[in-house]
């Protein structure tokens, strides 16, 4: 019987398939921009981009007088600046393997690698624009209670109620599944006894993974911060595209740092229902973009999400009072690291996989693409040695969309 020698179609087909199957979550997540990658022929190089548009908010109008508001949209930008990839050597006699063996013993932990590292990523991206966090940082999220309480957040946030998922670390998920032993709804209890399947608890689908992201806290040892101003509030023009502002603070210990990814409360700043404006009672979260560090005298400016927004169709916070010397209260303690339990909307996050360029010169490259999926794979021959040395690549970008689709959590003390 005559051997096939694997080629690099053959591989990239095989990669491909297996980067749909393992993709897991991330599948769920918002692709459609994908679609928009698809006109080029030669594919896309690191670096190109598109914009989203971010949705027009608008108040209700009360009676039959005509009250016109202006139709505004923010855009945000998603560039495609991440390439991962794995390579390794195949010597002419693996090439003739049968691809079902090359696959188990090579491909397929690659392309587990190469998920893993987006998934990461993704988490990272995800939480370090996420500004509510449900819960107690540091505490185990190991009942129905604890979960429920971010899911009554998810609701007073207006978020849709379909497409919502859960990312648990491993521990946390443990600790779900086994509460939910105790369950005596049947299917719930057996499969989470039998197989540690959760499935979808509370409108949210429910995942492990083992990359959940680790915050690390800010010094601000001994701090008792307040804003420093009174005049910061923006408008949603001003801010529409960044979904951020610079907030002036003071009261800081000098050279304290106050970290990105950092969470904290305003004293009389409260969240708004989304859809009727009014105040919800719930201290609205703010979080830090950009690393800082208090000056010499305690002061520090801070790029924040969301903005401060206090009137129109697009108002986010309820005030109480003024904001001059609010007090400013950080959540968690200074220098602590916390895991960042994630639960979002599938359109908090944008994910794209675009085909790769072929650069001019390669020799019996191969690119395949299904479901707006691309996979790249070049050999380099090494003939001093009788050697294949194979590059298998994969293109992609990721963004942040609406971070007012998406929550941290953490359990109850």
């Amino acid at each position: 019987m005559t051997q096939r020698i694997l080629t690099p179609d053959i591989i990239a087909k095989e990669a491909l398939a297996i980067l749909d199957n393992e993709l897991g979550w991330l599948g769920r997540i918002h692709r459609a921009y994908e679609d928009e990658f698809s006109q080029t022929v030669n594919g896309y190089k690191k670096g190109d981009t598109i914009s989203i548009r971010r949705p027009a908010d608008f108040t209700i109008r009360q009676g039959a007088v005509m009250q016109v508001q202006d139709v505004v949209e923010g855009k945000v930008t998603l560039t495609v600046d991440k390439q991962v990839g794995v390579d390794f050597n195949f010597t002419s006699t693996e090439l003739t393997l049968k691809i079902e063996d090359l696959s188990e013993r090579v491909i397929r932990p690659a392309m587990i690698n190469i998920v893993n590292e987006i998934a990461a990523d993704v988490l990272q991206e995800l939480y370090r624009g996420t500004y509510n966090w449900v819960g107690v940082p540091g505490q185990t999220i190991n009942s129905f209670a604890d979960f429920n309480k971010v899911v009554t957040r998810m609701n007073q946030m207006a978020i849709p109620m379909d497409n919502r998922l859960a990312i648990l670390s491993p521990e946390d998920h443990g600790e779900l599944v086994s509460a939910n032993t105790a369950l005596f709804v049947q299917d719930i209890a057996r499969e989470a006894y039998r197989r540690g399947e959760l499935g979808v608890i509370n409108s949210c689908d429910v995942y492990m993974s083992q990359v959940v992201p680790t915050h690390t806290t800010g010094t601000r040892d001994g701090a008792t911060p307040v804003v420093n101003g009174a005049s910061q509030t923006v408008s949603y023009d001003a801010v529409k595209d960044t979904w951020s502002q610079s907030l002036v603070t003071a009261g800081w210990n000098a050279g304290a740092t106050i970290n990105a990814g950092d969470v904290f409360t305003i004293a009389g700043v409260y969240m708004v229902n989304p859809k009727t404006k009014q105040s919800t009672g719930v201290l609205q979260q703010f979080v830090v973009l950009q690393n800082a560090t208090a000056d010499g005298t305690g002061n520090a400016t801070l790029q924040i999400s969301p903005p401060l927004i206090s009137s129109g169709q697009h108002q986010t916070v309820a005030l109480a009072g003024s904001l001059d010397n609010a007090a400013i209260v950080p959540v968690g303690n200074p220098s602590t690291s916390y895991v960042q339990n994630l639960f979002f909307h599938k359109n908090a996050m944008a994910l794209v996989i675009p085909p790769l360029e072929i650069p001019p010169g390669s020799v019996n490259a191969a690119r395949r693409t299904h479901k707006g999926i691309s996979v790249r794979v070049i050999p380099v021959y090494d003939g001093l040695n009788d050697i294949s040395k194979w590059r298998l690549d994969v293109l992609y970008g990721r963004k942040l969309i609406d971070p007012r689709l998406s929550v941290r959590a953490s359990g109850t003390a």
